[in-house]
């Protein structure tokens, strides 16, 4: 597991918390090893507590209306932050000017900011002179690594002995990473040595030791990179399970993903995050998102290797009536289907470790 010392961060998410554009800050309330989240910032939800908010359960991380509101209330409690933590995941990765303008703010005020975005602020010249003068320092985390520092597929993967497990899903937005979050601890707990490999900016911003950002690197070395993080879990940190997660999903019109994974990866098994109340692709009204189980025969016939669960993102669907929800989508595909986020990964764990782990 990785161990840092955490700065104290604000997080900007304004008018997009607990939407799927809102999914960086998500991630960072609900788990960081990076960063100490001191506050969450968007007037919409001025005053709750984030976690209530997107998880119906404490985080006690309070939500303001603006960066002055936060700073002041941070003063007043005597814990300053160090760093502002761009929360926001726009299609496209690119930031409006009322973003862009709170940005330049943090900065006046000395704040560090890091940004997984496409639009990087240590290009902008009037970012980087406000970041000179008040001796702050821009991290932009999906600015491409240079081609040296690059890995082209070898077939190393082939020496990893560790189970590994892909987190793929059938949408983008759907929750894929904060499964594989939810698995890796519990894996952890259940006394497997488990690494998450992070293959998006915000699993770098939770503090994921093996972390890639699949969508700044350049197509020839995508298959090396994955590869290389897969075999360095194994290699350098000892890991019996490495847990690869997903992006995008295989057929989604804009954001096609899971396929670099499955072939460079070389998954043992495969989960599935599924949002049962979902019927187009996030953001493309129009595109029906495949059924079920055409997704599952299409991750089984490409890599070779079974589906054994599918994972419920129960985004506008009524808890109570989850349990039969489970059981008719369980009926169809003849696999086991979890809440993981609502009820915890231990049913799943305990499926992975009797069939997989300790056969």
């Amino acid at each position: 597991m990785m161990k840092t010392d955490r700065v104290n961060a604000l997080v900007y998410c304004e008018g997009a918390f607990n939407t799927p554009n809102g999914k960086t800050a998500h991630g960072l309330v609900r788990f960081t090893e990076r960063y100490r989240v001191l506050g969450v910032i968007d007037s919409v939800y001025e005053g709750q507590d984030a976690g209530m908010v997107i998880d119906g359960k404490p985080a006690n991380i309070p939500i303001y209306a603006s960066l002055e509101n936060a700073i002041e209330a941070c003063r007043a409690d005597g814990r300053l932050p160090s760093h502002f933590v761009v929360g926001l995941a726009p299609d496209g990765g690119r930031l409006d000017p009322q973003a862009r303008d709170t940005v330049k703010r943090a900065l006046a005020l000395g704040l560090n900011v890091d940004s997984g975005l496409h639009d990087f602020l240590s290009e902008d010249a009037q970012m980087t002179d406000l970041a000179r003068k008040h001796n702050a320092v821009i991290r932009d985390i999906r600015k491409p690594p240079h081609r040296n520092q690059l890995h082209f597929f070898t077939g190393k993967i082939e020496e990893v002995t560790s189970l590994k497990i892909a987190v793929l899903g059938t949408d983008s937005a759907v929750g894929k990473r904060t499964t594989a979050w939810i698995l890796v601890h519990a894996l952890r707990k259940a006394g497997y040595l488990t690494e998450l490999i992070g293959t998006g900016q915000t699993a770098w911003l939770q503090g994921a030791r093996y972390s890639i950002v699949l969508d700044s690197i350049v197509n020839d070395f995508v298959s090396g990179e994955i590869e290389h993080a897969v075999w360095s879990a194994w290699k350098e940190g000892g890991a019996e399970v490495v847990v690869l997660e997903g992006q995008g999903s295989l057929m989604n019109p804009a954001y096609p993903g899971g396929f670099e994974l499955l072939a460079a990866g070389r998954p043992d098994i495969v989960i599935l995050q599924h949002a049962p109340a979902r019927k187009d692709y996030d953001g493309f009204p129009g595109y029906p998102i495949h059924p079920l189980h055409r997704q599952i025969e299409a991750i089984q016939l490409l890599a070779g290797k079974p589906v054994i669960a599918v994972t419920i993102n129960h985004e506008n669907m009524k808890l109570d009536t989850l349990p039969e929800t489970l059981l008719a989508i369980e009926n169809i595909i003849a696999i086991p289907v979890y809440d993981v986020l609502h009820a915890g990964a231990d049913g799943l764990v305990d499926q992975i470790v009797t069939k997989y782990l300790n056969p």
